[in-house]
């Protein structure tokens, strides 16, 4: 091992906090690239190869770790002839710096890759029964650009949280820093517990519903007992995810209504669903960032209006 490598009792290596001192530092002070030089001392077990992991000298490496250890007011790692050891303030830090230097490759990878993934975000069912058609197609016709499906159970599907691209929404936005388009209809459906009188018949009317506890998602959902006449409204009780829904729905205390696509994605033993004929269809829409759109936004809408129509 290189001598500048080795711990010694006293020297400008030590860290001037006394026993039982606490130093208030910033994190501000606290640098991405002392934290990759931690890290690569303890993966490579030497300072001379973390230097040429690094790709700088040995006595920058030796500077970098010092200035973080005068930083944070600790001792991280002990040097000794033989090897170097983290203690174990030395582990819990490294342990951090992972986990830090982790997120910010996420952040890099998240900022660059926007024209090779494209991510879209749904609440409760994404695409029904053109779910499947849609990823085969776009991965024949884009094999560059990746898609991944989000399940977000948030108004925008995801799309105000950052964590899509594009959502698929069944209600307009109010939100004037989105845009949308209709890419289909959809049938309304109500959804009962198996034995229910209603599961019976082939299809039921709105008034046949009037009568029942209707359960709704005030956030995602796309019913809201303003669907039936002020005199013939539901009672209504509050869920607040799909799988939350059909639980209650199951036990036969409720009943629901929902876009098709419901029925196709989440098939639920002790659950049936039926056509409700005469309720408005539901338009699907997909939306993205009004000042930021994804490059395959229009590609993406041209397909899965292709795939509605089709249906």
């Amino acid at each position: 091992m290189d001598p500048k490598d080795i711990d010694h009792p006293a020297g400008e290596n030590d860290i001037p906090i006394g026993p039982g001192e606490v130093k208030e530092v910033d994190a501000k002070e606290v640098e991405l690239r002392q934290l990759r030089c931690l890290v690569a001392i303890v993966d490579e077990g030497t300072f001379t190869d973390a230097a040429i992991a690094l790709g700088v000298s040995q006595a920058a490496v030796s500077r970098t770790l010092a200035s973080l250890e005068r930083t944070l007011g600790v001792r991280l790692l002990r040097r000794t002839s033989r090897e170097v050891t983290p203690t174990p303030t030395g582990l819990r830090a490294v342990a951090h710096a992972r986990r830090v230097l982790g997120e910010v490759e996420d952040l890099v990878r998240e900022a660059t890759s926007g024209h090779v993934r494209l991510r879209i975000g749904y609440a409760w069912a994404a695409l029904g029964k053109h779910t499947l058609a849609f990823q085969r197609r776009w991965s024949a016709a884009r094999p560059g650009v990746d898609l991944r499906l989000v399940r977000v159970n948030s108004t925008t599907a995801g799309l105000a949280e950052g964590t899509c691209d594009l959502s698929v929404v069944r209600r307009p936005l109010d939100d004037r820093r989105f845009d949308s388009a209709i890419v289909g209809l959809e049938r309304r459906l109500c959804a009962m517990a198996a034995d229910d009188p209603l599961a019976r018949r082939r299809s039921v009317r709105l008034a046949d519903i009037g009568a029942r506890t209707l359960l709704v998602d005030r956030r995602t959902g796309t019913t809201t007992a303003e669907l039936w006449p002020p005199d013939a409204r539901p009672a209504t009780q509050e869920s607040h995810d799909v799988d939350d829904w059909l639980t209650m729905i199951a036990t036969g205390g409720y009943i629901g209504m929902t876009a098709e696509s419901t029925a196709h994605q989440y098939p639920r033993p002790g659950v049936v669903y039926r056509p409700v004929r005469d309720a408005e269809p539901i338009a699907v829409r997909l939306a993205w960032w009004r000042d930021d759109p994804h490059p395959a936004t229009q590609p993406a809408i041209e397909l899965l209006t292709a795939l509605y129509r089709s249906g």
